[in-house]
């Protein structure tokens, strides 16, 4: 099986390295300086996380080429394009970001740095901190596990009462999301993981340490900027703080992805 991987950082190296284990036929074209993998040699086309920042080339930061997304318009049927964040219409392209087996694994190194984002920034420690995560999906439970371990005075948000029952089975306290921006005061740290614009009075996180994961985040960030709130963006948190690790569940996810593909062949 021949896999060719178009763009990446240094996750898509390791992810390289990875899929040669497994006993792929592996190429790279804008991965590295002067590779020159071929389109119409490979079965598989892996492509990076994010596919792409501009919505018109493939991310490439490692290499001084610029690969149009069109490139792969071409691209014949019976070849697999795995990418990340982007459909390739009429091709046979699945966006590895919407699987469960590589989101959950990927909650890990997420969760992980954001803890370590807030520990390098904070003046006190976690432990009997009150601290409250926005939301209750994957990464938001990954999350609350690893700070509930550090004995966190926590909370989580969520809005479907199967997530109030979790929580409840966790023995972690919970609020409705609807009640977050009144009670955002009352909490020394708080991490949020949904795309909702949550916090229009700023006045509400004057006193606390925000982190936000989400996509598109939970503020105005050039607002909270000007008032001096304590907020920061963190994205693509598993590629600047566990690339190997990163990789690894990217390399994982693919080979999962092609056998279950080979099977429906």
């Amino acid at each position: 099986m021949n896999v060719l991987i178009i763009g990446g950082d240094f996750r898509m190296n390791i992810a390289f390295k990875e899929l040669k284990k497994k006993g792929y036929l592996v190429d790279s074209l804008g991965l590295i300086k002067n590779d020159n993998g071929k389109i119409e040699w490979a079965d598989v086309i892996l492509l990076p996380v994010p596919t792409t920042r501009d919505g018109k080339n493939i991310f490439c930061p490692q290499s001084d080429k610029i690969i149009p997304l069109d490139t792969l318009k071409n691209v014949s049927k019976n070849t697999l394009i795995l990418s990340c964040g982007y459909t390739f219409e009429d091709l046979n392209c699945i966006d590895y970001l919407k699987l469960d087996s590589f989101c959950l694994a990927n909650a890990v190194p997420t969760a992980e740095g954001a803890i370590a984002q807030a520990i390098c920034d904070t003046p006190f420690c976690l432990w009997n901190s009150r601290v409250l995560v926005i939301g209750c999906g994957r990464v938001a439970k990954v999350l609350a596990d690893r700070l509930k371990a550090l004995k966190c005075d926590l909370t989580v948000s969520a809005r479907k009462y199967s997530d109030f029952a979790y929580l409840d089975a966790m023995g972690i306290k919970h609020c409705h999301t609807n009640e977050v921006p009144k009670s955002a005061h009352r909490f020394d740290i708080i991490f949020n993981t949904i795309d909702v614009p949550l916090f229009t009075n700023l006045k509400e996180l004057k006193n606390c340490y925000l982190y936000d994961l989400s996509t598109k985040g939970c503020l105005n960030f050039e607002q909270a900027q000007k008032e001096n709130i304590r907020a920061k963006k963190l994205p693509g948190i598993p590629g600047k703080i566990a690339p190997i690790t990163a990789g690894k569940i990217i390399a994982q996810t693919v080979n999962q992805t092609i056998g279950e593909w080979v099977c429906k062949i």
